[in-house]
């Protein structure tokens, strides 16, 4: 077994599969090979994962930098054409936000003026240096996290800001340098100037993210393997916050709630990546991506269909654009609830995408007796207010407004609706026993809101004006406040949201059950014809 793999259009995958080089890099190398826009890259394998050989290390990710700067003809470190790497997990089996990812390394106070003169973006580069230390910070070196975004906090109050995106440069970079002063203060020594030093220590921090107690307990809740390990992917950055032609996104290629056939995805201009999938933004550029880029909009329905072909499944990507150009950062298989994945076998059958026999096995695992979906019975109460739907049904339960309230209140037998600003991956103990998330940011494809969905929770995000006050254990909705262990019913079927429990109607997907009832009477008929 190599000690890295290149992830570059014409070369091989690995031999060895996802078990090798993690399902991420494993779908990387598939989608380069066929061809698809994807950044080049090379893999640590999984059996780095758990070694503590820091000199090998150190050698095998300067050759694999050394690779990237031959394919890029671009400089780790440098003065004229920096190159810039982000550093990811990657498990066997896909955890969606449960390890950890460092964007942007590469950056120190050099490396920023030179991709300055590089992009002629002063802003690109000033927002990258701030997130590689905020993250950095967290990730790497272990820092509380709440000291930074405090500076972030004073930064949009001195900018009238309302996010980060609004920053200008010079807000950008005088916050960065606060950053860094920051990072000195509680590190006790400066955070390193030397990109192969970040790099080593990202990958290192990345490995550990493997045993972090929220990638732990969603092994246990989904019978994966401790003994497995992560990969590391190095790839090269594409920037989504290089403007007003720039963004971040991650699509399903079929709606993951319901099954039906149409692109379900969010997009955040000018941001990366982890401002779609951490959930703690309000996502509002889907319909402006149509508008502004619709030949970026054409190919991404595109390669819906060519990531189906290549994948033979319903898939969940996520993808940046720069300047206009599309890029393809992973797929995977996407998590889906019951209901969907019996809609997706069905509709992928008559397609001709599977055989019977394939969309039988897709749906091995699944209850298929006990696949529904709820509604609230009518007349239903005034709604408190409209938000965004993650994960489709009905619930109605006690506000409980951190996990160790949902494990309290279910262990009395109360049914719990886990109510947050933005839940993250961190929740996924109060996410499994609530019957229902509620966030205040968020979009639907945020990592907690995929996990959830996989879990067949109700799920809606981006709930406007939700404030919660952790203080008094209370929290409002559309102007009316709810003690913690009230009562509240969220709708994934409209996306609203209602105070009280409410009675509910169930409702079968029968004319499927019909079709799949006709694939097991075919198949069965066939073996006894084999046998006899």
């Amino acid at each position: 077994m190599a000690d890295l793999y290149p992830v570059l259009p014409g070369v091989a995958p690995a031999t060895g599969g996802a078990r090798e080089v993690g399902n991420k890099a494993w779908s990387l190398m598939l989608m380069a090979q066929a061809g698809l826009p994807v950044p080049p890259a090379f893999v640590l394998p999984t059996a780095w994962c758990g070694r503590n050989e820091p000199v090998l290390l150190r050698k095998t990710l300067a050759d694999g930098i050394g690779r990237l700067e031959s394919t890029t003809g671009l400089a780790f470190g440098g003065a004229r054409r920096p190159l810039l790497v982000s550093v990811r997990s990657g498990g066997a089996v896909s955890m969606p936000g449960m390890m950890e990812t460092v964007l942007d390394v590469g950056l120190n106070n050099d490396t920023v003026e030179a991709l300055i003169r590089l992009t002629g973006n002063p802003r690109l580069a000033w927002d990258s240096f701030r997130r590689l230390v905020q993250c950095y910070a967290e990730v790497v070196a272990n820092l509380p996290t709440a000291p930074f975004d405090a500076l972030v906090a004073a930064a949009l109050v001195q900018g009238e800001a309302e996010t980060e995106r609004e920053l200008d440069h010079r807000a950008l970079r005088a916050l960065t340098l606060a950053m860094l002063d920051c990072y000195r203060t509680l590190a006790k020594a400066a955070f390193p100037a030397d990109p192969h030093e970040q790099l080593v220590m990202a990958a290192e921090a990345v490995f550990r993210s493997w045993d972090a107690p929220k990638a732990a307990s969603y092994r246990r809740m989904n019978g994966i393997s401790d003994d497995a390990g992560t990969a590391v992917t190095v790839q090269t950055m594409v920037f989504g916050n290089a403007g007003g032609e720039s963004g971040a996104g991650v699509g399903f290629t079929r709606d993951p709630a319901t099954g039906a056939r149409t692109f379900y995805f969010d997009f955040q201009f000018n941001g990366q990546g982890e401002d779609v999938v951490a959930g703690r933004h309000k996502l509002r550029d889907n319909d402006r991506l149509r508008i502004v880029l619709p030949a970026v909009w054409k190919r991404l329905n595109d390669i819906c269909h060519a990531l189906e072909v290549l994948f033979g499944d319903a898939q969940d990507f996520e993808f940046t654009v720069q300047s206009a150009e599309l890029f393809l950062l992973q797929s995977r298989r996407a998590k889906r609830t019951d209901w969907a994945a019996v809609t997706i076998a069905v509709d992928m059958v008559q397609e001709g995408a599977l055989t019977p026999a394939e969309g039988l096995a897709r749906l091995d695992g699944i209850d298929l007796a006990a696949v529904a979906r709820t509604s609230f019975v009518q007349p239903v109460p005034a709604t408190l207010a409209m938000a965004q739907v993650a994960s489709m049904g009905v619930a109605s339960g006690a506000v409980a407004l951190d996990p160790d309230a949902v494990k309290r209140l279910t262990a009395g037998g109360t049914p719990a609706i886990l109510v947050r600003r933005d839940t993250v991956t961190s929740d996924i103990e109060g996410i499994a026993l609530a019957v229902g998330i509620l966030t205040g940011s968020g979009g639907r494809t945020s990592h907690a809101a995929v996990v959830a969905r996989q879990l067949g929770k109700v799920c809606l995000v981006a709930c406007p004006g939700l404030q919660i006050d952790l203080a008094r254990r209370q929290c409002v909705i559309g102007g009316t406040t709810l003690l913690e262990g009230d009562f509240v019913s969220l709708d994934g079927n409209t996306g609203a949201v209602h105070a009280g429990r409410l009675s509910l109607l169930t409702e079968k997907p029968e004319r499927a059950l019909e079709i799949i009832a006709g694939w097991r009477h075919a198949h069965s008929s066939k073996r006894q014809r084999k046998l006899s």
